[in-house]
């Protein structure tokens, strides 16, 4: 038996439902008051504000992507065989949190300074795994040496655009495309300019 949501998960879940539907300009704290069946003492209680909660979404995000990643690279021994799993349970996390995804990679993009620090924060941290996964198959000679700074930036990029191509377009099915995305990645980080 699975434990009953808490008054802030709630709250969070409500808000994600009510900011992928209505955006987060056309979003009042009653719409979010009324989806969550709380009232809004127990919303300022968690929250100061519509922002704060938006905040607190992508906060939620950023950690289930860290922890996810993180298991993985605990549960792989060699750098290089974590990467394909790295995809796949990033593609995993954003079909699960489509709503999520889309709040954050879309709905935090133009909404001032204080958002886009936060959007920008989830991809250095993304970008930061990816470079230390790297650093390590370079390290134990599974990957050939590389900047794996710019390769880890580039790497988000390309993620990034796929997810939002496919956040606009629902028939779109990452899972399916798996395989290409995941030879894409390999080919790119094996690749050795010919001299």
């Amino acid at each position: 038996m699975s434990e009953a949501p808490t008054t802030r998960e709630r709250i969070l879940e409500a808000a994600i439902n009510v900011f992928s539907s209505k955006g987060y300009h056309d979003t009042r704290m009653d719409d979010i008051v009324e989806a969550s069946q709380s009232s809004k003492g127990s919303i300022y209680f968690y929250f100061k504000s519509k922002q704060d909660i938006f905040l607190g979404l992508i906060d939620t995000f950023i950690g289930l992507l860290e922890n996810r990643v993180s298991k993985i690279i605990d549960s792989e021994q060699k750098g290089s065989s974590q990467l394909p799993s790295i995809n796949t349970e990033v593609i995993s996390l954003f079909n699960q949190y489509r709503k999520l995804a889309k709040i954050v990679l879309i709905q935090a993009v133009g909404l001032g300074e204080l958002f886009e620090n936060r959007r920008r924060m989830v991809n250095d941290r993304f970008c930061d795994i990816i470079q230390k996964r790297l650093d390590r198959s370079v390290a134990d000679e599974s990957l050939p040496p590389m900047n794996t700074a710019i390769i880890a930036r580039l790497w988000v990029g390309a993620m990034n655009e796929l997810i939002i191509h496919w956040i606009y377009n629902p028939d779109f099915d990452l899972e399916q495309h798996l395989p290409d995305i995941n030879q894409f990645f390999i080919n790119s980080i094996k690749y050795q300019e010919t001299k």
